[in-house]
């Protein structure tokens, strides 16, 4: 469970992006919503204390139980739709003690679980069963997380899976046949779902792309990212400053829907302007390819998958936050890594990013 290690090779760079983002992140929801400032400071300090107690443990140690977190992670989704909290329409949410969200500690269960499958059926990737039983494995928390309902993080999980599985060693010729079949598949979907009467997705589902591909048309719904936009924009570039009371602030007058958590970008952006959030994607970038270079030199391939495979993810969330919030894709209502709101999904990726600093302290020798 623990083993020797050398101080040389910790990589505190990785604690100091994360610390960093983390803190940037509390200003701007203690500006968002003044009362929440200091229940993520707390999960920061959880976080951080969870990331050192995660990189003393031997990933390889924790990577044996993949089979038991994954089922664990199943009865945890399972319980969010039989005992979880319904809010806005979605039930996302379970109370056990503290209120929690599954689908974030799900998110490192399924990095880990794949990282050790994929790597003990090395040889066999490419065979129908491993990836059939692969998809299969997938599949089951995608749909019970799709019917909370949360297409966000289904689409999210779904492409860092598709990450590990490429890294994994999945031929080019299979890659090519699946790109040949889902391209098509999703130009057919799209059209489909813009038919009056469709039932594929959700109604709220559906109107949310097409305020997003016609918002003068559906102005009611379109109002979040439209007021984003503006926030964005209005704060040029150095920002109108954190906690402003300025009568003209978009987050002032209540224009922003969920400041603090989805659309935390769109505050930065008002109060930090260009500067804070160029730095914020820096910041994101560079512990996401922090993940990715700790992972090139694992000693084994699971390692290299978890590290690619958390690096992605980050990679994918940040990617969807900030194209949601500046109107680059349909509203989809995904947390910004390490930046809004949530003790759930900070304190996860820190247990991950923790477990990556585990596997840089075993890193190959040349």
């Amino acid at each position: 469970m623990f083993r020797q290690y050398h101080l040389r090779d910790y990589r505190f760079s990785l604690i100091v992006w994360i610390t960093a983002l983390s803190v940037i992140g509390i200003m701007v929801i203690g500006s968002a919503q003044k009362g929440l400032q200091v229940r993520q400071a707390l999960g920061l300090v959880i976080g951080l204390a969870a990331m050192m107690v995660f990189s003393m443990i031997d990933y390889t140690w924790l990577f044996g139980f993949n089979w038991l977190s994954y089922f664990v992670g199943l009865a945890l989704l399972g319980a969010v739709l039989v005992l979880g909290e319904n809010v806005n329409g979605a039930t996302r949410w379970i109370r056990i003690g503290i209120q929690f969200q599954p689908s974030d500690v799900v998110k490192i269960i399924l990095i880990v679980f794949f990282a050790e499958f994929f790597t003990r059926n090395e040889d066999k990737i490419n065979t129908v069963r491993v990836i059939l039983s692969s998809l299969i494995l997938i599949g089951i928390p995608l749909l019970l997380i799709f019917m909370e309902p949360d297409l966000s993080t289904t689409i999210a999980i779904a492409l860092t899976f598709c990450v590990i599985i490429f890294i994994a060693g999945l031929s080019w010729k299979i890659i090519a046949a699946v790109m040949a079949v889902t391209i098509p598949s999703a130009v057919i979907f799209f059209s489909v779902i813009l038919q009056p009467g469709q039932t594929l997705i959700k109604d709220y589902q559906l109107t949310r792309i097409l305020a997003w591909l016609r918002p003068d048309e559906f102005p009611q719904d379109a109002y979040q990212q439209t007021n984003s936009i503006i926030a964005i924009g209005s704060g040029q570039l150095y920002g109108k400053g954190l906690a402003n009371n300025m009568v003209n602030s978009v987050k002032n007058g209540n224009f922003i829907a969920e400041p603090q958590t989805d659309f935390i970008f769109a505050v930065a952006g008002e109060e930090l302007g260009f500067l804070g959030c160029c730095l914020i994607v820096l910041l994101e970038l560079l512990i996401a390819l922090e993940c990715i270079r700790i992972g090139r030199r694992a000693r084994d391939l699971a390692g290299t998958l978890f590290c690619c495979g958390f690096g992605a993810m980050i990679l994918i969330q940040s990617f969807m936050n900030i194209c949601v919030t500046t109107g680059l894709m349909p509203n989809t209502g995904i947390p910004l890594p390490f930046v809004s709101y949530g003790l759930t999904s900070l304190i996860s990726f820190c247990i991950g990013a923790g477990m990556v600093l585990n596997i840089g302290l075993q890193t190959r020798r040349y």
